[in-house]
């Protein structure tokens, strides 16, 4: 094997590297294609052919029509969210693009990113989603017992899945053990007299299984037109989803198997404005325990918790307006995602890792544990109960291309973003912002 192609084999398995971080770590298609194909640019190659699917990643180049192509093939490993890796790649690519790195220190360099110890505890993490979803539980309504619980339920479930992920078994019974460990909670309390309200556990709990849910990955891959990944993901959300009710409405039916009923929360306790600064706070400090649970860089939570709030704030008085749901959570996500950008800039992460992190809080934890407690009663409820998961759907919807939007004008109005060079790529939200060597 001549120098050449060596350093050409160097060159595409770094950009497969590259593309397989920031996929695992929900960017979407567009995104991953720019990506790697700006440094395929940059370090020689020109008009690579790149291919980007759910599971798997591959890239060919052909020096000329007399010579085969080389092709290299890459799976797509799952992983834990963790945004200390995709910020320090992200770097990677614009060091590599400003000249600051050659291909054999960039290989080096990420070889160094991928297998390096994470930067917290284990048990820190499992603390943070404890944190997230006290914080949760405070900004719906509930007292001290509540956020208690909530924590308590969300280092079990943290724990418990853990434990389940490294028996290496699927995200759905994932997914259906942390719904159903919730719920027991939350039976637990409403067994007692304390002075609680056992449902906001359940919802608390299930916006923490939701967070982790690549939605704004499968709607920003089906608004650029990777409609195959944007399908898998989509299905890859609903499993997830399906699993969480499925958890959920088991523990209900323990519930009633001994006679204790978790109750039904009534959605317009949380919209009161007087109460808005205990929802501001608590969905403030929800989004930044979010993102320190995956990794994200300490410098980026006070910001991310800044965007959560304001937000936040948007969505209720949104809602106070009897303007609906999904109009607030779109407008709130909207607000996300034209302020991520700039912000996400200030702070040297990608707009991504704001950008999630900022709308958990939003997730519509409560309109899935209302939909299931009403179709549970059964009779006229069911009818509601429906309608209430498909609030839940559409909320999630434009949670997500509300944030795509916001990027759309957001960008832009940069000065360094006044000719985007890529339109099929749309907002950048990881990756460089001009993508080199796509073809026409």
């Amino acid at each position: 094997m001549d120098d050449e192609v060596r350093e050409l084999n160097l060159t595409i398995d770094l950009c497969l590297r590259i593309g397989e971080v920031l996929l695992s770590s929900g960017a979407g298609a567009a995104d991953v294609t720019a990506t790697m194909q700006s440094v395929a640019h940059h370090l020689g190659l020109r008009r690579p052919d790149t291919d980007v699917t759910f599971t798997g990643l591959s890239m060919s180049y052909q020096r000329s029509p007399e010579e085969p192509p080389i092709v290299l093939l890459r799976q797509v490993k799952q992983r834990d969210i963790d945004y200390d890796i995709l910020t320090r790649v992200d770097h990677l690519v614009r060091d590599v693009l400003a000249g600051r790195l050659d291909l054999f220190l960039a290989r080096s360099q990420m070889a160094t990113i991928v297998s390096v110890p994470r930067s917290r505890r284990r048990w820190a993490i499992t603390l943070g989603w404890g944190v997230m979803c006290a914080a949760v539980a405070f900004f719906l309504g509930g007292n001290v017992v509540v956020a208690g619980t909530a924590f308590l339920a969300a280092a079990a479930i943290d724990r418990l899945q853990l434990l389940m992920s490294r028996r290496r078994l699927p995200t759905f019974y994932l997914q259906v053990a942390g719904g159903f460990v919730a719920t027991l909670f939350a039976v637990g309390v409403a067994s007692t007299d304390l002075p609680a309200d056992p449902s906001l556990v359940v919802t608390a709990n299930i916006i923490m299984l939701l967070a982790g849910i690549g939605f704004m990955g499968a709607i920003q891959d089906a608004l650029t037109g990777f409609y195959v990944t944007s399908g898998a993901r989509i299905i890859e959300a609903m499993m997830a989803t399906a699993g969480i009710i499925a958890g959920v409405s088991g523990g209900l039916s323990v519930g009633a198997l001994f006679g204790v009923s978790v109750g039904r929360f009534d959605p317009g306790r949380m919209l009161d404005v007087e109460g808005l600064a205990i929802v501001v706070v608590g969905s403030a400090v929800a989004a930044a325990a979010f993102a320190f649970s995956s990794y994200a860089p300490r410098r980026s939570l006070a910001p991310i918790a800044l965007i959560a709030s304001g937000a936040t704030a948007i969505h209720a008085l949104v809602i106070a307006q009897d303007i609906g749901r999904t109009w607030a959570a779109g407008l709130a996500a909207f607000f996300v995602g034209l302020v991520a950008y700039a912000v996400a800039g200030r702070v040297r992460v990608p707009p991504l890792v704001v950008a999630v992190s900022a709308i958990v809080p939003l997730l519509p934890g409560l309109s899935i544990y209302r939909g299931l407690s009403l179709l549970a009663d059964g009779g006229s409820g069911t009818s509601m109960g429906l309608l209430a998961m498909i609030t839940a759907a559409s909320v999630a919807i434009a949670l997500a291309s509300g944030v795509i939007l916001g990027e759309y004008v957001a960008q832009p109005l940069k000065k360094e973003a006044r000719r985007l060079e890529d339109r099929l790529a749309g907002p950048r939200l990881v990756g460089p912002l001009r993508a080199k060597g796509r073809p026409r």
